[in-house]
């Protein structure tokens, strides 16, 4: 990247129950709410936004995103309320870079006979003057099955295209933990590590140094990360052998090797048979730190298989070096530790709940600490699990 990127805001219009929301991100992005608020969708929304604005719109793309498949007619919104369905599903993106702003803005119409998402119009602003832009009005013949921002000649150079690769590689990712031990190949395998968190392994290889005979994951000394696995004394990326590994369990190539403190050297052991608390946090640093890992994309369900007071500290690690790589993370949530390790006085660091109003549009509120949030004295987690912030079921 040669210039530092800033999104400024997301603008998303009758895309499932996302009728018409708008929101600021920073590099961190938390979004609570109650099961079926719309959290997914928002990911999904920015994943529709980042293949429209780096090639096309299609099964194959979305599916390459982490993003649902669903019928044609789900993608727009269809609340009864509405007494007009809109014609297309619309989004923009605004960024800032060498203290210019950008928007960039799509409308699509969704598949008929056919997989491909349409473009009904699409278009390029730079400090609010028009750069570039196309319809189905255009007097010029361009395919409207694909996208222009990354072939119009006037967005070829570094001031359009910067922003073009820090979102084309977007993913949402939801790691499992038969993928993330190597017994099952993850069904969408992308760079560095799967979706799923294929090949987590040969990805950690990549971070694993030793500088000044320090013993190094990322930007991380390794006992700090063991720190984190509270249980282990080592680990490392090796080979399988019969030794530590079953013949009869599936194998990738290359494989984690743990060693546990409360146990003899020579009691190594793998990934198949380590807590999936250890996987899933080694996923997260992983991703966050590696270099070839998208510089933006989601996780839907963060907290999944850690304990809370591990998720309080693994959020505030993981958020730090996301900062720290200029990378910027969107992320759901139900647990409330998670909260806790979100410095919300860091505006690079957002919280967002989600909630569907009376006719069942999705409304999107920044949590902002304020005097009154401080003077309670709780900590995110009570003041949300009390309904204080938003973004909780109504249960009687």
């Amino acid at each position: 990247m040669s210039e530092q990127i800033n999104i400024g805001k997301i603008v998303i219009k009758n895309f499932k129950s996302l009728y018409d929301v708008a929101f600021e991100p920073g590099k961190v992005n938390v979004f609570i709410g109650a099961n079926g608020s719309g959290k997914s969708s928002i990911l999904e929304a920015i994943g529709i936004l980042s293949a429209a604005m780096s090639d096309r719109v299609n099964n194959n793309a979305l599916q390459r995103k982490g993003i649902r498949l669903s019928t044609s007619s789900l993608y727009k919104s269809k609340f009864a309320s509405l007494k007009m369905e809109g014609a297309t599903v619309d989004f923009s993106v605004e960024w800032e870079r060498a203290e210019s702003k950008y928007t960039y803005s799509t409308y699509l119409a969704v598949p008929k006979e056919d997989d491909a998402w349409k473009y009904f119009a699409e278009n390029v602003l730079r400090n609010g003057e028009s750069v570039f832009g196309r319809s189905n009005r255009s007097a010029m013949q361009t395919n409207n099955k694909v996208g222009y921002f990354a072939l119009a000649e006037q967005l070829a150079t570094d001031e359009y295209s910067d922003f073009l690769r820090y979102i084309e590689n977007y993913g949402i990712y939801q790691p499992d933990t038969l993928t993330l031990r190597g017994t099952i190949p993850d069904p969408v395998q992308t760079n560095p590590i799967g979706l799923n968190g294929g090949r987590l392994a040969e990805a950690m290889s990549d971070l694993l140094t030793t500088v000044d005979g320090d013993v190094m994951f990322g930007s991380m000394f390794m006992e700090d990360i063991l720190e984190l696995l509270d249980w282990a004394s080592d680990f490392k990326v090796g080979k399988p052998k019969k030794t530590i590994l079953n013949p009869g369990v599936p194998s990738t190539q290359q494989i984690v090797e743990f060693k546990d403190k409360y146990l003899k050297d020579t009691a190594a052991f793998t990934g198949y048979d380590a807590s999936e608390g250890a996987l899933y946090v080694l996923f997260m640093l992983t991703l966050a730190m590696h270099d070839k890992a998208p510089k933006m994309f989601a996780i839907d369900s963060f907290d999944h298989a850690l304990n809370p007071r591990l998720a309080k500290r693994v959020t505030e690690i993981f958020s730090q070096k996301i900062i720290e790589e200029n990378k910027t993370v969107f992320m759901t949530t139900h647990n409330p530790l998670v909260l806790d390790g979100l410095d919300l006085s860091n505006d690079n660091i957002r919280l967002f709940t989600t909630d569907r109003n009376k006719e069942g549009l999705v409304v999107i509120r920044r949590v902002q600490v304020s005097e009154e949030l401080l003077n309670m004295n709780q900590p995110l987690s009570r003041l949300w699990i009390n309904g204080l912030l938003g973004g909780v079921p109504e249960l009687l």
